[in-house]
């Protein structure tokens, strides 16, 4: 008789654990996240710090972690289960990227709400030079570039520069590197060509009375292909992510930001954008703005 209730006792602690399993596992301050970040893509910086800040804050997650790494390896991350999620997804400017891990991974909503631009820049002082095959009739030698993983920078020496026979080589260096340097040379105003998109703070920077101080080049012959296209900005997260972490998969299918809010958070301070995250968000209704990603991964908690 005691043999039998002490059997029983422990089925019914089986039970009562796959019973606690199934409602949601562990408690939030025992659920981790790793979010993958391209190196140099602040609108990436911004959307993730925005997921660590309020998953941690408002829905009691113990750690969400940022690793920082080149485009190519946060894809395969993703895909491989190393990182649970990538909020940079640009299409179709990454198809190829996100062709190798679509079996693998699951795609959700476009959180960005605008529109995005992507090409070669020069200042508007530059009136005559207005398509891409016009930068051989100045004396530029080069094209400032960013990343070497980005698309762009393979798109401009393997199709621009052939296509238009351009003067110009294209010179790889970082972000904030080409940032710097375009800063300089718009102080001295000077001629210079660079890879400019949006969004982006150098749209809001770089502008005077409402007005934009550079202007992206015409490509007639579409040299750049795809990165001409309006892309959607998405999330990708790894395939077994909706069933092991329901609520921040939840959170990151609602989340929404329009171009002013991103711009607004980079303008901040594009040096410390934890920093810049949670001082925007001290402000009630920019935390307001994202209440319903709030609500949904909530509503996924009690589920």
């Amino acid at each position: 008789m005691k043999a039998s209730k002490k059997l029983l006792a422990v089925i019914l602690a089986v039970v009562v654990g796959a019973m606690v399993a199934g409602c949601g596992g562990s408690s939030p301050e025992n659920q981790e996240l790793n979010l993958g970040v391209a190196t140099g893509w602040d609108e990436n910086q911004v959307v993730a710090n925005l997921t660590k800040t309020l998953l941690e804050e408002e829905l009691g997650y113990g750690e969400v972690r940022l690793t920082e790494l080149e485009l190519g390896p946060v894809f395969e991350g993703v895909g491989s289960g190393d990182l649970d999620a990538f909020q940079d997804m640009w299409l179709p400017n990454h198809q190829a990227q996100f062709s190798q891990v679509e079996n693998d991974v699951v795609q959700l909503s476009p959180w960005y709400q605008g529109q995005t631009e992507f090409g070669i820049g020069v200042p508007t002082y530059m009136t005559d030079v207005n398509t891409i095959p016009d930068l051989n009739n100045t004396d530029l030698t080069q094209i400032i570039g960013i990343e070497p993983g980005a698309v762009i920078s393979e798109k401009i020496p393997d199709s621009v520069i052939p296509t238009y026979d351009l003067n110009q080589e294209y010179v790889e260096s970082s972000t904030a590197g080409m940032l710097s340097e375009i800063e300089r040379l718009f102080n001295e105003e000077e001629e210079f060509a660079f890879t400019p998109w949006r969004p982006h703070w150098m749209n809001q920077k770089y502008s005077e009375n409402g007005e934009r101080m550079f202007k992206f080049l015409g490509d007639p012959e579409d040299a750049l292909e795809e990165l001409n296209d309006a892309a959607t900005i998405s999330t990708i997260v790894n395939e077994d992510l909706p069933d092991e972490d329901p609520v921040a998969y939840a959170f990151m299918e609602n989340l929404r930001l329009t171009e002013d809010q991103v711009n607004e958070i980079e303008n901040i301070d594009p040096q410390d954008y934890a920093g810049a995250t949670r001082t925007w968000l001290e402000d009630e209704n920019n935390r307001n703005s994202l209440q319903p990603a709030i609500d949904a991964a909530r509503e996924a908690q009690e589920s």
